[in-house]
């Protein structure tokens, strides 16, 4: 495993990380929230974003406007039975979620749903160290690569996983920040 591939794998680490906490409702409208939900269209289950349009009109309300009028009961259907903890406004041609503003235990209960994501995130670049570590000594067991060298790289592995993992730290932080100042 080469040094630039374990660097992008543990960056799309880091990057998924920030998709799972973009999926978090803070007090602010964020379409992002609605990423996960799916619909049952057709019999098959489709991602809601494929199915409506999705804005902000304001800090406080997500409209929903489907680009299928018969899809718009099961796009309500669909949010109501998620577990976002909001009740769709269907007036007939447009979906309104009022975000409201949020408690302080539902604050304390999304910071640990933020850190939970954190964890998986960190978990998963050190899932790469492993396996690129396991890569560098199987190769030095060949006599491909010598003792000095497999120790540069495992350093140089070990600096990226830290770097990485600092990364993640620091979008928690800004995470809860945000959760707890919204």
């Amino acid at each position: 495993m080469k040094l630039a591939d374990v660097e992008d794998h543990m960056h799309k680490s880091v990057e998924a990380t920030q998709r799972s906490f973009n999926t978090i409702r803070t007090g602010r409208a964020n379409a992002a929230i609605l990423d996960r939900i799916t619909v049952e269209y057709y019999g098959a289950p489709t991602p809601l974003k494929s199915l409506a349009s999705i804005s902000t009109p304001d800090a406080s309300t997500i409209t929903i406007q489907p680009f299928d009028r018969t899809s718009l009961n099961l796009i309500e259907k669909a949010i109501s039975m998620s577990d976002l903890g909001l009740t769709p406004n269907n007036d007939g041609s447009i979906i309104r979620l009022n975000i409201p503003p949020l408690t302080s235990d539902r604050r304390k209960e999304l910071a640990k749903v933020a850190a939970k994501f954190a964890e998986e995130g960190k978990v998963s670049i050190r899932n790469i160290r492993r396996d690129a570590v396991d890569s560098v000594r199987k190769q030095e067991k060949n006599s491909e690569i010598s003792e000095d060298e497999a120790r540069d790289l495992q350093d140089k592995i070990q600096k990226m996983t830290d770097k990485f993992t600092a990364k993640v730290d620091e979008l928690l932080a800004e995470k809860e920040k945000d959760i707890a100042t919204v």
